[in-house]
């Protein structure tokens, strides 16, 4: 269920993705910022829900120093859907687009799910990440008790939790399904509830509901990496919103406290999307993480 809240006008793709087939599936894909640069891959949230659109806009702020890749996971947004949804699957097509890159090592980031990615894929890839950037994220499935409760305990909306559990278990029936589901529980995620702008995502969210559905009834249950977090040498920065619904402050702190080189910032007036609510700031805590790793060497070079 763990997604991004997208601002409308980055919610649809605004640039042409150039279609690279990755391990016998065509993954859409943009590439930001100069060559040569240091290489950013980003994996975004919500298999089936989310899109190579949010990190787009939160990291492509960062393409005037970096070589910035966004991608539709298989399964997701205008990429191809050949299964399968595993995340042995998916971090192996992250691995893929390092090879296409041709990046000998990556900082790998992502926020809500493709946190659960960026770890999974800095843990089977540990030679392959310079650094990782996490966002509003959990190393296990126990977070979903926590949003249930937060949920319930609301008063910002009555919550239908017949189409809570829906989405939650992975059961949606179809597009549709999923379309109603989704608008079910966007008023939880933004510090601040504005319906509009939730009818606004509802509109702008490419469903794919096979992706969504396997992740969710297959995936998470029994879900756990934490015990693997300690092999993550590489240093890492973990940003959270303080009133955060779905992956609770608590997910943060448990992962900084696992992850040997690990900085856990948390920003107070964001709910699950700090990269938009407080962007400015997040922005300029993930640049001044990143030249800790890369040292600034002068002017930053203005993207391609």
């Amino acid at each position: 269920m763990s997604n991004e809240t997208v601002s409308p006008e980055f919610a649809r793709a605004t640039t042409e993705a150039e279609m690279v087939e990755i391990n016998g599936n065509k993954l859409a894909v943009e590439v930001l910022g100069p060559e040569g640069a240091p290489v950013i891959i980003t994996h975004h949230g919500a298999p089936g829900l989310g899109s190579r659109a949010e990190p787009r806009a939160s990291f492509g702020r960062l393409a005037d120093e970096y070589r910035v890749v966004v991608f539709d996971a298989r399964g997701s947004g205008q990429s191809e859907g050949a299964g399968p949804y595993t995340h042995e699957q998916w971090a192996a097509d992250i691995e893929g687009l390092r090879e296409w890159i041709g990046a000998e090592k990556i900082v790998m980031a992502g926020g809500s799910y493709g946190g659960f990615m960026a770890m999974e894929y800095a843990i089977r890839y540990p030679d392959r990440v310079s650094a990782l950037v996490l966002r509003d994220t959990a190393a296990d499935n126990s977070h979903s008790e926590l949003a249930r409760e937060n949920a319930l305990a609301t008063d910002r909306v009555t919550i239908d939790m017949e189409k809570f559990d829906r989405i939650d278990f992975g059961q949606v029936r179809d597009n549709d399904d999923l379309r109603d589901c989704w608008r079910e529980i966007l008023p939880l995620y933004d510090f601040d509830y504005d319906p509009a702008a939730v009818e606004r995502k509802v509109e702008a969210t490419p469903y794919r509901f096979e992706a969504h559905n396997f992740a969710f009834a297959h995936n998470l249950p029994g879900w756990d990496i934490k015990p693997d977090l300690v092999k993550i040498t590489a240093p890492t920065l973990i940003t959270v919103g303080r009133t955060d619904w779905i992956t609770p402050v608590s997910c943060s702190e448990t992962i900084d406290n696992l992850i040997p080189d690990s900085t856990l910032v948390i920003f107070e007036k964001s709910g699950h999307s700090p990269q938009i609510e407080e962007a400015e700031a997040w922005t300029t805590h993930v640049r001044n993480f990143l030249h800790r790793v890369f040292p600034a060497t002068g002017t930053p070079t203005t993207a391609s």
